[in-house]
C-alpha cells in the first residue's frame, strides 16, 4: 500500500529539497488534533474476503500458474517443431498442448463470469466434457488422417 510522505517531515534539520514549494505537495494524511503538537492519522479499514479453497501455505495456485506458463511456452516451441519435422509425436503433443491450453483458458472466463454454485458445476461439467471430446477428436484425427502438423500445412498450401 502506497503512503503519500510530505517532504518536510522528511527534512526536519533545515535541508530543504530542490524546488520546494508546498503548494505543489499532496497534503499528508496525518493531521494535528486540537492543535497539538501530537498528530493523529487517519486510517481506514479495508475488509478483503478470504481465497475460497485455498489453505494458509498453499502452493497449489502457484503451482497452475507455472503450469500454465510452461504449456504456453510448449505451445510456442511446438509451432516450429511442427512446420520443420511432422511427425506423430508432435502431432500428439500439440493436440495435448492445445486442448490444455485451451481447457484453462475457458476455465478463466466461466471462473469470472459464472456465479452460483449449481452454475459453476453445470459449467464446469461441460468444460469437462468439450474438453475431453476435444482431445479424443483431435487424437482420432492424428491417428485416422494426416495429423494436425500436415492438416495445416495442407491449409496453407492451397
Amino acid at each position: 500500500m502506497a503512503a503519500i510522505v510530505r517532504l518536510s517531515s522528511v527534512f526536519r534539520r533545515g535541508v530543504k529539497p530542490l524546488f520546494y514549494q508546498g503548494t505543489l505537495l499532496a497534503r499528508p494524511l496525518v493531521v494535528p488534533h486540537n492543535y497539538q503538537e501530537q498528530p493523529h492519522q487517519l486510517t481506514a479499514r479495508i475488509h478483503a474476503s478470504q481465497a475460497l479453497n485455498a489453505g494458509s501455505g498453499s502452493k497449489a495456485a502457484s503451482l497452475h500458474w507455472t503450469g500454465e506458463r510452461v504449456v504456453s511456452i510448449l505451445l510456442l516451441a511446438l509451432g516450429p517443431a511442427a512446420y520443420f519435422s511432422p511427425c506423430p509425436a508432435v502431432d500428439y503433443s500439440l493436440a495435448a498442448a492445445l486442448t490444455l491450453h485451451g481447457h484453462w483458458g475457458i476455465g478463466q472466463v466461466l471462473t469470472d463470469y459464472v456465479h452460483g454454485d449449481a452454475k459453476i458445476k453445470m459449467t464446469n461439467a461441460g468444460l469437462f466434457v468439450l474438453s475431453t471430446v476435444t482431445f479424443a477428436g483431435l487424437c482420432y484425427f492424428n491417428y485416422n488422417d494426416v495429423g494436425l502438423c500436415k492438416a495445416i500445412a495442407l491449409l496453407w498450401s492451397k
